[in-house]
């Protein structure tokens, strides 16, 4: 993909800012294969990075002035490296991104020059494949190229994640921001949240597809409940911690503690604690799954998960479950669930080769006759992490 789109981007650079540009990096989004909302909570996830991206190229400037371009949106921003500050006009939001990650690298030190930017992505808005964290990942990347630094990708990441609870104040996990910058193509990866411990696991070769399919319901993260729900696990780790005082998050309680301690908690937080801790025991097992060949054993986890986060952790809706219903109505399909923070956006399933064509040709009938919607479809491979092409 990165061969074919470049001369397009560098045609439109040329065009705005009549020159070539000197730098081009891309990052992509990423999909979740199960372990959802348990990153804020030290816990496991098990995502993998996609075949869609943000690509972004660049000139240096001799000013301080940063002078953006986003072809998605033929809309352009411009800033000053020496006061950084939110986008005040609604138009100019998506630059906020680049704003973000500029202003906290140079919090760390970080000798910033100014830059020609124009920016595209692939990775849909809001449809939680983490649009936002490929964009602070590359423009971590970018920046960083043209002040000719080296930042070792795992620091890249965190640093992007601060920019985006620092700035752009969502208080996120650390797992989107690092999978866009240390994706494997063909593996997923498991990631242990506490430690950034990690392990690239291969996905079958042949014989079945990751298949994502949007709602096409919008939701804004900011807007979205995610900041409860984390306040509501640092509440249950508070009470829990009267029994289990060596506890410093939910991934340090086992099912049979929490089973033992459960009535101790407010119902609601009940609910969400059961959720994150019950999650990590099914990414540990899905993990073990694949590794041994059991696609069916790994589907049945997905389902699995998929229902914890509608009935305890409340981040499901009508709209993904109707589709995670009709995604699991094609024989082929080994699971399916929503994917991401919830409140809109995809799922993800598994599906095996034979029945991707079924998949496409039915779940979007089904999917209208349940919402009234209509879904957008993609299959993908896992995809390499965060890249600099020139």
């Amino acid at each position: 993909m990165p061969s074919s789109l470049s001369p397009e981007l560098e045609s439109r650079f040329i065009d705005l800012f009549g020159e070539a540009p000197q730098y081009l990096v891309r990052a992509p989004g990423r999909v979740n294969l199960i372990g959802e909302h348990t990153d804020y909570n030290d816990g496991y996830v098990f995502p993998c990075a996609i075949e869609r991206s943000i690509w972004m190229a660049a000139s240096p400037r001799s000013d301080g002035q940063v002078r953006a371009y986003a072809l998605n949106f033929q809309k352009s921003s411009t800033f000053s490296l020496e006061t950084i500050e939110k986008a005040q006009n609604p138009d100019e939001s998506w630059s906020d991104y680049l704003r973000a990650i500029a202003a906290i690298l140079q919090r760390e030190g970080y000798p910033l020059i100014g830059l020609n930017i124009v920016t595209y992505g692939t990775v849909p808005i809001a449809s939680g494949l983490s649009s936002s964290a490929s964009m602070l990942v590359a423009g971590a990347l970018l920046f960083a190229s043209a002040a000719g630094v080296e930042i070792d990708l795992k620091r890249l990441a965190l640093l992007a994640q601060r920019a985006e609870i620092e700035f752009v104040g969502v208080n996120v996990g650390i797992m989107d921001q690092f999978i866009s910058a240390l994706g494997r193509r063909d593996h997923a990866l498991f990631i242990d949240t506490r430690t950034l411990d990690y392990e690239a696991v291969p996905l079958p070769s042949e014989g079945v597809q990751i298949v994502i399919a949007d709602t096409n319901k919008k939701r804004g993260l900011v807007d979205s409940e995610y900041n409860t729900r984390r306040a509501e696990c640092e509440q249950a780790v508070a009470i829990l911690k009267s029994n289990l005082p060596s506890i410093t998050a939910l991934r340090d309680v086992t099912i049979a503690e929490f089973e033992r301690y459960a009535d101790t908690l407010p119902e609601v937080v009940r609910k969400r604690a059961k959720h994150v801790i019950t999650e990590n025991t099914r990414v540990l097992e899905s993990v073990n799954a694949l590794k041994s060949g059991d696609i069916t054993r790994f589907g049945e986890l997905m389902n699995a998960s998929h229902e914890s986060l509608k009935d305890d952790y409340a981040v499901s809706c009508a709209e993904l479950d109707a589709l995670a219903g009709a995604s699991r109505s094609i024989e082929g399909v080994y699971g399916a669930r929503m994917t991401g923070a919830g409140f809109g956006g995809c799922t993800v399933s598994l599906v095996a080769d034979s029945a991707v064509e079924a998949f496409k040709a039915q779940v979007p009938a089904l999917y209208r006759a349940a919402t009234g919607l209509d879904t957008t479809i993609y299959t993908t491979k896992a995809e390499q992490g965060a890249e600099r092409l020139r």
